[in-house]
């Protein structure tokens, strides 16, 4: 399910490399050509709560590869799409299946393991994801300059056909959980938990999309980094993002809510140092592989989502990701606005700071909540997670 997940993840970045060529080719500018992402995420967006709930008495693994197959389907089309209109329409189908394959996979992965791998197993499913920052959007730029945008979306069809028949010949087939409905997913929706944790992540993970939609002017104009040096330099933000999976994971099983916690402590201080490191061309690529970890808190809080969810894990699970596409548009627009206000380019770490510590306070509500009701008396009536 990895392979899937580095499809889907080189499907979203690689556009952003590609947009010169696209504009040109449909004849269209840059700031229109950069709309077809935003057609994307909303897919996303759209998608993740709506295929979750329609389709909860679906088995899993039947899901899986269907969405795996509809995001084929949406990338072939891209490549074939005549005209400007038509390929915002088939990104916006591309995004549809994203939230759904994640939360999906996850929770295969997790039933697939013992309860103490659990954080281990959705980080191998996110693995490709991260990999697609450090393989998949590079190579897959490197492609679209060579020849042409149409190719590259070929190709992540490709990628995503073949993760669709690799989940078919590897993946078990789990059975559809007893009662399974759309009610019972929507369910999870009444949980002030998940609220909380879906929150955590929209707001206190979009400090690393705020730094990074902005990187390359900072790079060349703050630091000076030579142009030709920034791919370099950019390769240690999927690095970081590799690593931060990894050990993110493997803290999570050990201890979730620290791990949270002490991640979003770690965005704080990694996006408050932006300014001061990004004046030295060694401490800013620290800096970009310090602010590439900052995903290490993606696996604990998709896990946090499995304990909170009761009934409704599917919804839930898929929800995450439209949380981080949400991260993604605050980080983006909110750093754009320091910027545009004349705070400079290294604005935008201060601002992802400020994020993280919205994101603080959401955990220690959090926190609290879960005491509370873990201490209050109970008369027999299970309290709400």
């Amino acid at each position: 399910m990895a392979i899937g997940s580095f499809a889907i993840g080189t499907g979203e970045f690689a556009i952003m490399g590609l947009l010169p060529n696209l504009a040109g080719d449909l004849q269209i500018t840059e700031p229109e050509a950069g709309h077809v992402i935003s057609a994307y995420a909303l897919g996303v967006v759209v998608g993740a709560p709506v295929i979750a709930v329609l389709f909860a008495r679906f088995a899993r693994k039947p899901m899986v590869i269907s969405l795996m197959a509809l995001f084929a389907l949406g990338n072939f089309g891209s490549a074939m799409a005549p005209d400007y209109w038509s390929l915002m329409a088939l990104r916006f189908v591309s995004g549809l299946p994203h939230g759904a394959y994640f939360g999906i996979a996850a929770l295969i992965a997790a039933s697939m393991v013992d309860h103490g791998y659990r954080a281990r197993a959705v980080g191998r499913v996110m693995l490709g994801l991260t990999l697609a920052t450090l393989i998949g959007m590079p190579v897959a730029t490197w492609m679209g300059q060579g020849v042409g945008w149409r190719p590259t979306f070929a190709v992540v069809g490709g990628i995503a056909t073949v993760a669709a028949v690799m989940v078919l010949r590897f993946v078990p087939l789990i059975a559809v959980s007893e009662g399974a409905s759309p009610l019972r997913e929507l369910g999870a929706l009444k949980r002030p938990q998940v609220w909380l944790t879906l929150g955590i992540c929209a707001i206190g993970c979009g400090g690393m999309f705020s730094v990074f939609t902005y990187v390359v002017p900072m790079l060349t104009e703050v630091t000076g980094i030579a142009t030709g040096w920034v791919p370099a330099v950019l390769a240690l933000f999927g690095v970081g993002m590799t690593l931060g999976n990894v050990i993110g994971a493997r803290m999570a099983d050990r201890a979730l809510m620290p791990t949270i916690g002490g991640m979003l402590v770690f965005n704080i201080v990694s996006l408050g140092a932006v300014p001061f490191l990004a004046l030295y061309w060694p401490t800013a690529a620290l800096s970009v592989l310090m602010v590439g970890f900052t995903v290490a808190i993606g696996t604990a809080l998709q896990t946090r989502l499995m304990d909170v969810a009761a009934d409704g894990q599917t919804l839930a699970a898929s929800l995450n990701h439209a949380a981080f596409n949400i991260a993604n548009a605050l980080g983006a627009l909110l750093g754009g606005a320091a910027i545009a206000a004349g705070y400079g380019w290294t604005s935008t770490g201060p601002v992802g700071a400020l994020m993280a510590v919205g994101g603080v306070v959401l955990f220690a509500w959090s926190v609290w909540l879960e005491r509370r009701d873990r201490d209050a008396p109970n008369d027999g009536v299970p309290m709400a997670a």
